[in-house]
């Protein structure tokens, strides 16, 4: 069954969702600019991917991100469940390495719910807890006109029915269209 992209975009508030695939820094800076105010990205330091400004600033503010490298994933876990409490932020992302157990999925959401702010944890394809309200699957499209399109993907949806979206990123605006796929 389809659903409409305004119903499921933003992901519900006040809860964690998970987002996967080589979309899924892109699907986490549109939601930041969405939802706005600051933003946390709590992640391992021994990581490669580093966060460029001039990368990101046309979804946000740089000055609205803060980064936190921690030294292992229980830190990650522990900093992201103290921010996603603390009314500070809108959006906390963190990346992880390895899978969550219930435990720690269900210490985010309440968290989250607590703060009344947005969880968004990217995860390696294949993981996820089964703790979070949403999963998403985000990649590039093969558009020969347009390389800024992207395919995401609802593959998990606690509160409703999932879908398939073709959306590019409109700099100008600051917004996601979403758009039909190629050939159609």
């Amino acid at each position: 069954m389809y659903s409409p992209f305004l119903h499921v975009f933003p992901p519900a508030g006040a809860r964690t969702h998970e987002v996967c695939g080589s979309g899924a820094y892109g699907f986490a800076f549109a939601l930041a600019a969405r939802l706005g105010g600051q933003m946390l990205w709590v992640r391992e330091a021994w990581g490669a991917v580093q966060l460029n400004p001039s990368g990101f600033s046309d979804f946000i503010d740089p000055a609205t991100l803060t980064i936190c490298d921690t030294k292992d994933q229980k830190d990650v876990l522990a900093v992201t469940e103290e921010a996603l409490r603390s009314n500070a932020v809108a959006l906390v992302v963190i990346t992880l390495s390895q899978p969550i157990g219930l435990t720690e999925g269900r210490r985010l959401q309440l968290a989250a719910r607590d703060g009344k702010a947005t969880g968004l944890a990217i995860i390696p394809e294949g993981m996820g807890s089964n703790a979070v309200e949403s999963r998403w699957r985000c990649s590039p499209a093969f558009d020969v006109k347009d390389s800024t399109l992207q395919k995401w993907e609802l593959i998990k949806n606690k509160s409703g029915t999932l879908g398939v979206w073709y959306v590019r990123w409109d700099t100008a605006s600051r917004r996601l269209t979403v758009v039909s796929p190629a050939g159609e």
